[in-house]
């Protein structure tokens, strides 16, 4: 067998075994260098972990997830909470309503969907749950809801995308994502609708807590929250700062909210948040690091070009193909991170798309809708594993429930695929480059 292909099988054979992906996708690339290229050539290692995260666009990835911890510290979910419910009122499926509307406001803060799901799901659950809705269908509607928050913007892994796919404009990303994410929330909240009214699930039990709250109160209350999304956006499109400075404004706002207006955030919290935010960036920059090796040796081996001519062989038809690259992509989704995904595949259907003139952002953010549906499909399921653990329940428990989010949220993703104006409209208006 052909280097590469020893690559690809020390690729698989060590993410079956358990290895973590970010080791994984080292050691396979280091099959790939000694067999293929030299032993000696191990020694660029080292360069190719440094080249891949000494990218200024990547100093926005852990400041956007400090973001999302500091709003989640900062009671910021539990305000959008008591505002969506007073807003709503008392009927059928009223808090699945307020979940999903919670979660994608939320989404366009933190860009995370784990973080997004910890946060409501810590708010909702309870309050759910007393009103008669059982836990896993309360666990799977707030996980699939925060998936949303990898495709509202900021989203960590549009920035990703940005960078790994290159002349992509991010700004046009954030604002293509924008309009199908919103999508994505309302095809998940109609089947939550029906659902909840065919079992009668009354969802007029305020939150705790919230009960003699008006509408006028709890929009004041909110205010900070609702006013996160607007200054990330609004500033990105007036030019007043780039995506990357857009994250350092998010995380100083997030701090003068959690400071000086809910008072529910201490500089001792916030020195533990700048822990955490910086474990998990940790995580992430590990993966995008070692991914180098993995990239620089395919790339060497001419593995993703073999791959590459390899997908387009198997037919002429472009909505064929489009078809068979995303099922592709939802199954990675089920088993690895997004992360993970755009490192690992990019590579490989960068060439196809260019051969069938796909529009980049549109096809970018047709990869973000799948890896949202991995989000909250088991057997890994991030999202979940965080509302499962929340909810005190197991995984399995959710799966019937999760099948169906499923196929509304996939009814979403195929009205972009067949309309692209949906996400294309907002960044062609805004006058960026698409």
């Amino acid at each position: 067998m052909s280097p590469d292909v020893w690559m690809i099988l020390a690729f698989a054979g060590l993410l079956v075994a358990g290895v973590p992906v970010a080791f994984s996708l080292a050691l396979s690339g280091a099959v790939g260098i000694v067999l293929g290229l030299s032993p000696d050539m191990l020694a660029t290692m080292g360069t190719n972990t440094y080249n891949s995260i000494a990218k200024y666009p990547l100093i926005a990835i852990p400041l956007f997830i400090l973001t999302g911890l500091i709003f989640e510290r900062s009671g910021v979910a539990l305000r959008l909470v008591r505002f969506a419910q007073a807003l709503i009122g008392p009927r059928h499926g009223g808090l699945a309503l307020v979940a999903v509307l919670v979660c994608m406001i939320m989404g366009g803060m933190s860009g995370s969907g784990p973080a997004d799901a910890a946060a409501v799901a810590m708010v909702m659950l309870p309050s759910m749950t007393k009103a008669g809705y059982p836990k896993p269908f309360s666990a799977t509607l707030i996980a699939a809801s925060a998936s949303t928050a990898i495709l509202i913007p900021p989203s960590v892994a549009l920035i990703l995308y940005s960078i790994v796919v290159p002349g992509v404009d991010l700004r046009a990303l954030f604002a293509a994502g924008l309009f199908p994410g919103i999508l994505a929330g309302l095809a998940l909240l109609v089947p939550a609708m029906l659902v909840s009214k065919r079992y009668g699930w009354e969802g007029g039990t305020p939150v705790e807590g919230a009960e003699w709250l008006s509408v006028r109160t709890t929009f004041k209350q909110a205010i900070p929250a609702l006013f996160a999304p607007v200054l990330i956006l609004g500033g990105l499109r007036s030019g007043l700062f780039t995506p990357t400075e857009a994250a350092v404004v998010a995380v100083a706002y997030g701090a003068i909210v959690g400071l000086f207006l809910t008072h529910e955030l201490s500089l001792r919290d916030l020195w533990e948040l700048l822990g955490e935010a910086a474990i998990i960036s940790g995580v992430v920059m590990l993966i995008i690091a070692l991914a180098g090796i993995f990239a620089w040796a395919g790339t060497m081996l001419g593995t993703f070009r073999h791959l590459a001519e390899w997908i387009i062989s198997l037919t002429d038809n472009g909505v064929l193909l489009l078809i068979l690259v995303m099922l592709a992509v939802l199954v990675a989704g089920m088993l690895l991170d997004a992360i993970s995904i755009y490192l690992i595949m990019m590579p490989i259907l960068i060439p196809v798309m260019q051969h069938f003139e796909w529009n980049p952002v549109w096809f970018g953010i047709l990869l973000a809708m799948n890896i949202a549906i991995g989000q909250f499909t088991p057997p890994v399921a991030v999202n979940l594993m965080v509302t499962t653990e929340v909810a005190k329940i197991r995984l399995e428990q959710t799966i019937g429930w999760a099948l169906l989010f499923v196929v509304a949220m996939g009814c979403a993703l195929a009205l972009v695929a067949i309309f692209p104006a949906i996400a294309l409209w907002l960044p062609t208006v805004l006058g960026y480059n698409v």
